[in-house]
């Protein structure tokens, strides 16, 4: 039956051709090609005459054999779905099965692919072997034509229906849609008009129709056929039985034509439609089972596609617009319920901004702005970005265009992809002219996506975004439970000019803030807190010169240590073989293997030293020393449990532990990092209440200053880094605001 709201609907690149969904399959005929601009009466099927009346209808009946029709019509029958009229089936058939939830289904190259053969792997027979059999295939063939006669001509009694039927069902399989509406008795056009709707209104990309049989009596007939279609962006197959009188005149037999021929009980003015809702994207949750996602703007753009005067038009300028494929956009719009709002994508602000010129030039574009827990989170540095419909990433894994995808892009949301996503509801559904509902065809209930549940706090999260709310530089704040490594907050604030690190992946140098593992390494060397060291202006190790603001004055190593002293450590370099300090670094956990971990994340790195300048270079943080915010916060966390974890951002993962650290080294780097919040460069960290143990650093590359404080309190490790372009930061503030907010 034709779409109320236009005929053949004409394809994306050229207004004036007809959309070929799908390549369809040509079977081969004994007697030539079929021709696509005529009836379509291929040779006999094999089907077997039975002798018997049919007690319905007192006249004989033609059963087919399915098994016997070979190549040229396909049997698709996994459990066929036998719908009551317009009720719903009870068990729609999938016999491709489901696609895996948030698996992208990848375009493909032909809609519809025919079938191959292969060789049997059989020797050549002898050449007089040949001659016989060749003989007998002919006498085989008379007799098959004979056969054909008689089946046409009843053997002298009726003229079969059987041919007409099938020739029908072939035509409109293949998509020969004027050959299958010349067998009906519709006037010229309509049937061909409607068969073809219908399958757009499917969207569908294949079809199979199996002949199942026929009863005659007299010059009436009934034919029943099952349907097999491929809603193939779903992975969804939708199969039901079907029926059809034919009529012979004249000596000729014609399809009996009505809507009830697409599918039963489809009555005058319906049409077919397709509606997918996906369900809403699940969350990812704090550790109190809280949404990370926060409401945000999304601009949802759809249309309505009764209104629309031109669809191709409409599908062709959202696709230029937005990358999408236009013939893909346009069997949305057409398998849709025509006066219903069909949401085409779901815009975050900043897309939609860029894609606004454009999308203004699409006719019939409805925009709609709402709110919704999709494109921004907190801890966006661990939680991710998602993608709409519209993504590249969707585009570059062939994945099949569909409303309400949506596509993690980085982070748990990427990781967890499949887990969030769930799978759509979809309906084969019967409309009226005016887009009423009047029956649900077929069913294929969908699966609600399923939270991930994170180790992050909502408390330490909330104090390290207030924390950073306060400056007006860019800086990142991450935090983890020191006795077990679960992270607990990962907050980032971007400010224009100086780029915002990644908390998680990040590779930066430390600078002094790696003096912390340093000093461990020269404890084990007998360096104690209170030994005197001179803490010079400059200091040459293997003709590298190390330059401090100091004066030369000779302090304890406490001292020194909270101050920075870079050119004391580089002397006490000296007093460390690259092997002891390889091995400190590797009991802190630096450069262990975080690579089964939901999201990048960087451990550390810190080379071999390859001389003693590189060495010095290395204990303050410096040549080839390379950190990510995490990791030094792993640094402190296991200065302050005594042994070193892994870090942990989902509930319930394991937490394989590392080698604990000397108990008595462990308790004299307390002392040091101490004593640097108290009097030395960390003290803007200082609270009142439970003391605070840090440690700082700066480092200026290229244009950007770089400022560190690594530390804990009360068994939460933290980094905080604050980033500018000039040296006028103060990271032990920034961790002095994060303490504050979070309270004693």
């Amino acid at each position: 039956m034709p779409d109320p709201r236009q005929s053949d609907p004409p394809g994306p690149s050229d207004p004036d051709t007809p959309t070929t969904p799908f390549t369809p399959f040509t079977p081969t005929s004994p007697d030539g090609p079929t021709n696509p601009d005529g009836p379509v009466i291929p040779p006999s099927f094999g089907a077997r005459v039975l002798p018997g009346v049919s007690p319905s209808s007192g006249g004989p009946v033609f059963p087919v054999d399915p098994a016997s029709l070979g190549p040229v019509l396909p049997v698709v029958r996994p459990d066929p779905v036998v719908p009551p009229g317009l009720a719903a089936p009870a068990d729609p058939v999938s016999p491709s099965g489901r696609v895996a939830p948030g698996v992208p289904r990848r375009a493909r190259s032909a809609r519809h692919g025919s079938a191959g053969s292969s060789g049997s792997g059989r020797r050549s027979a002898p050449a007089s072997r040949q001659v016989k059999r060749a003989r007998i295939a002919g006498l085989a063939i008379v007799a098959v034509g004979i056969l054909v006669i008689g089946l046409a001509t009843g053997f002298g009694t009726e003229l079969s229906a059987e041919p007409t039927a099938q020739a029908f069902l072939l035509a409109w399989q293949q998509q020969h849609y004027a050959a299958a509406g010349a067998l009906t008795t519709a006037s010229p056009g309509t049937a061909a008009a409607d068969l073809k709707a219908t399958f757009a209104q499917l969207d569908a990309t294949q079809l199979f129709l199996t002949m199942d049989s026929i009863t005659q009596h007299g010059g009436t007939a009934e034919a029943s056929f099952t349907a097999s279609v491929d809603l193939a962006e779903e992975g969804r197959v939708w199969t039901y039985h079907g029926s059809f009188g034919l009529i012979r005149t004249d000596g000729t037999w014609t399809v009996r034509w009505a809507p009830s021929v697409v599918y039963p009980g489809l009555g005058q003015g319906q049409r077919l439609a397709v509606v997918t809702q996906f369900p809403d994207r699940a969350a990812v949750l704090d550790a109190e089972g809280q949404p990370l996602q926060v409401p945000s703007p999304v601009y949802v753009v759809g249309v309505m596609p009764s209104a629309l005067t031109n669809p191709a038009a409409t599908a062709d300028r959202f696709a230029t617009a937005t990358g999408l494929d236009s013939g893909q956009v346009l069997g949305q719009i057409s398998a849709a319920p025509p006066n219903q709002f069909l949401k085409l994508a779901s815009l975050d602000p900043a897309t939609y901004s860029s894609l606004r010129p454009e999308l203004r030039d699409v006719p019939g574009l409805v925009v709609q702005r709402q709110r919704a827990r999709l494109f921004q989170a907190e801890a966006g540095g661990l939680v991710g970005a998602v993608g709409n419909e519209t993504s590249p990433v969707l585009r570059n894994e062939g994945a099949f265009y569909l409303p309400g995808t949506t596509v993690g892009l980085s982070g748990l949301e990427e990781k967890y992809q499949r887990q969030l996503l769930g799978m759509p509801t979809t309906e084969v559904v019967a409309v009226t002219s005016t887009g009423r509902q009047v029956g649900v065809l077929a069913r294929w209930p969908g699966v609600a996506g399923t939270p991930v549940r994170t180790t992050i706090s909502s408390k330490v999260q909330g104090a390290a975004l207030a924390a950073l709310g306060g400056v007006s530089s860019s800086g990142e704040i991450v935090a983890v439970q020191a006795s077990t490594g679960e992270v607990l907050a990962v907050a980032q604030r971007h400010a224009s000019g100086a780029p915002a690190a990644d908390a998680l992946n990040a590779r930066l140098t430390p600078g002094t803030a790696f003096t912390i593992v340093s000093a461990a390494a020269l404890l084990g060397t007998g360096v104690r807190a209170g030994t005197q060291i001179s803490c010079e202006n400059s200091f040459t190790v293997g003709g590298q010169t190390f330059t401090s603001d100091a004066t030369g004055a000779t302090k304890s190593f406490s001292d020194d240590f909270a101050d920075g002293c870079g050119t004391a450590f580089a002397g006490l370099s000296e007093r460390l073989t690259t092997g002891q300090f390889d091995q400190v670094v590797k009991g802190f956990g630096i450069g262990s293997d975080w690579s089964s971990l939901p999201v990048p994340a960087f451990s550390g790195s810190v080379p071999s030293a390859a001389g003693v300048a590189a060495l010095a270079a290395e204990t303050i943080g410096q040549g080839n020393v390379q950190m990510s915010p995490l990791s030094m916060a792993m640094v402190a966390a296991a200065v302050d449990s005594g042994s070193w974890h892994t870090p942990q951002f989902v509930e319930g993962s394991p937490d394989p532990s590392g080698t604990a650290l000397n108990p008595s080294g462990v308790s004299e780097l307390h002392s040091l990092m101490r004593n640097a919040v108290l009097s030395g460069d960390a003290r803007a960290a200082s609270q009142p209440g439970t003391p605070v143990y840090g440690q700082v650093g700066l480092v200026h590359t290229g244009s950007t200053w770089t400022s560190w404080f690594v530390g804990f309190r009360r068994d939460i490790a933290f980094t905080v880094i604050e980033s500018g372009k000039t040296s006028q930061l103060s990271a032990a503030a920034l961790a002095g605001a994060f303490l504050s907010a979070l309270g004693n």
